[in-house]
């Protein structure tokens, strides 16, 4: 019944090629078009200030190496950009059924468990695909990089450094999952696309405020369970630096186990409360 409900949910969402490129195509394709754009404009005054001070041009250096995409794309595609849109999809197929009054019809076909975790589902399968994407246009960001300072191309990837990318990239989608399953909780509850929508931008804004304030006008450490708890965007951070070095003082192995627990908890919480709180509404309106 599970597969039956995600099948029908993706094939929903298909149908929406706006929101397919909003959620999917949008961001990847600023980012190519901005990286040429950012490597021409670089490259242009770079040599308008080196014909200004009477010095020689640029000259070509070291290959570009395209096997870098891999890591950068994993580090970078939960960004922000990244996180409004599939909260953009997940909004709509979280809150759409209450916007429409859908739900009376499809509520007697499925078990309420499976119809939302279709819906999860769907939102897991475009946060894999917009990270797809969002690799190709790493690609495009580093192809433009060669062709604009006339450097040649390699590709490596050290084996020792696929695990690390691996979870780099695991890390991020997590971030993606739990970004979006503020909206989950919020479209149960208010059975709004609005709230759906503004509450966790609104969140996720607010505990970026109180993540610069609180270190310094309340004394708390960043290491701290407190933030860690309350802050999954600094847990998220905290598992990432982890995950690109070695620890260093005052980042321990207790301070990683802190974000781990964060992190897990704003992505199951959320789910819990949504299944709990839908299992036991009146959908006899909707």
């Amino acid at each position: 019944m599970l597969v039956d409900a995600l099948k029908a949910e993706g094939y929903r969402f298909s149908l929406n090629r706006v929101l397919v490129f909003i959620s999917v195509l949008l961001t990847p394709i600023l980012f190519a078009i901005g990286g040429v754009v950012f490597h021409w404009v670089t490259k242009t005054n770079g040599d308008k200030a080196a014909q200004a001070a009477n010095l020689p041009l640029s000259l070509p250096s070291e290959a570009v190496n395209l096997g870098d995409a891999f890591g950068f794309a994993a580090a970078n595609c939960a960004n922000g950009f990244v996180l409004i849109s599939v909260l953009i999809a997940a909004a709509t197929l979280y809150a759409g059924d209450y916007r429409w009054e859908t739900w009376r019809l499809i509520s007697a076909r499925n078990d309420r468990v499976s119809l939302i975790l279709a819906k999860v589902g769907t939102v897991k399968i475009i946060a894999i695909i917009g990270s797809l994407f969002f690799l190709l246009a790493s690609f495009i960001f580093m192809l433009a990089q060669a062709v604009v300072y006339q450097r040649g191309l390699s590709f490596s990837v050290p084996v020792g450094d696929l695990g690390g990318i691996a979870l780099t990239w695991l890390l991020s989608y997590i971030r993606i999952v739990q970004f979006s399953l503020i909206a989950l909780l919020a479209a149960v509850m208010t059975r709004s696309l609005l709230a759906a929508l503004i509450v966790p931008w609104a969140l996720g804004f607010i505990q970026s405020l109180f993540g610069q304030i609180a270190p310094a006008l309340l004394g708390m450490e960043p290491g701290g369970w407190t933030l860690q708890l309350l802050l999954p965007g600094l847990a998220y951070d905290t598992l990432k630096a982890a995950l690109e070095g070695p620890l260093e003082p005052p980042m321990t192995v207790a301070v990683v186990w802190k974000a781990g627990i964060s992190l897990a908890l704003w992505t199951l919480a959320p789910l819990a409360g949504a299944l709990v709180w839908f299992k036991r509404q009146d959908l006899s309106k909707e």
